[in-house]
């Protein structure tokens, strides 16, 4: 059974940095392609960024493209998102996802493999 752990949240200023960290546990890491969402309030979860099963592809929202990367280590079998020059927009709760598919799917319902989030707050 895989489960996922985020960690890495936490408060910081506009034009700062955090990294999210995922931690994968279960059989077959090498298998599900990855993804992050976020979910402000009162709004819809939405796609951040995504890495397909290789760590081949990557894909962003066209709100992150830039400033966020995303990575998949087989060897500690995390994801890390990476989020640099932060906007207080980017506050949201965020969530790892994964998928057994060999490619980046965007869309909320086709995942049913959740974390349960970690907070980022940026202030102006």
């Amino acid at each position: 059974q895989v489960q996922l752990t985020e960690s890495g949240g936490g408060q910081v200023q506009a034009g700062g940095s955090l990294t999210l960290s995922c931690a994968f546990s279960g059989p077959s890491f090498i298998s599900y392609g990855m993804s992050w969402f976020r979910q402000s309030l009162g709004k819809e979860r939405e796609f951040v960024a995504g890495i397909t099963w290789d760590g081949g592809r990557t894909y962003y929202a066209d709100s992150v493209k830039g400033r966020f990367t995303i990575s998949k280590d087989k060897a500690t079998m995390t994801v890390p998102l990476q989020m640099d020059n932060l906007k207080p927009e980017d506050t949201a709760v965020y969530y790892c996802a994964a998928l057994s598919s060999t490619v980046v799917v965007t869309g909320v319902n086709n995942y049913n493999c959740w974390g349960r989030g970690t907070q980022v707050t940026v202030s102006t």
